[in-house]
């Protein structure tokens, strides 16, 4: 099912910011589980032909997410994200950096502020990225941050519109 939804990023380098919005046609709560449980941000977090394969997460302040990007190669690129802050179908604060195979982080990481609102069964994310470098932004950049990020974002659209 092909859905309207769309995904805009705003850059601001000056001060290491990314914000990204985008409306799904699910209601929140389906949307909230997919950001929240390894299971299903697996099916959806990596762009094609990539695959999320998450190692452990434990969704809770102070808990974690240790995961792999991996190529159709089996390359393995990990990050791990420590949870900062929950208020449950709202918001959650996390802290993302890349990683080694043994959970080593390579800093500087980003913080994300991910917010979640519902309205007539359209849910809204609109999430906040503030990077700790102007490097590690623009990296993210060259690595193609933002069209591998709305190519995940669309297939999560495509996992909401799948009947449960």
């Amino acid at each position: 099912m092909e859905s309207n939804s769309k995904t805009e990023f705003v850059m601001d380098l000056q001060n290491k910011k990314v914000t990204i919005t985008r409306e799904f046609d699910a209601p929140l709560e389906n949307v909230w589980r997919a950001w929240t449980e390894s299971g299903l941000l697996d099916q959806w977090w990596a762009p094609k032909p990539f695959s999320s394969k998450t190692k452990f997460m434990d969704f809770k302040v102070g808990g974690r997410r240790f995961y792999a990007m991996v190529s159709p190669e089996g390359q393995e690129h990990w990050s791990v994200q420590k949870y900062t802050s929950i208020s449950p179908k709202t918001n959650f604060k996390m802290y993302n950096s890349f990683a080694d195979k043994d959970e080593n982080p390579q800093l500087p990481g980003s913080d994300w502020d991910v917010n979640f609102s519902e309205q007539n069964g359209t849910t809204k994310v609109f999430i906040i990225i503030i990077n700790e470098s102007l490097d590690r932004m623009k990296k993210m950049i060259e690595m193609g941050f933002e069209a591998g990020f709305t190519s995940a974002l669309g297939n999560l659209d495509e996992l909401l519109q799948q009947p449960e």
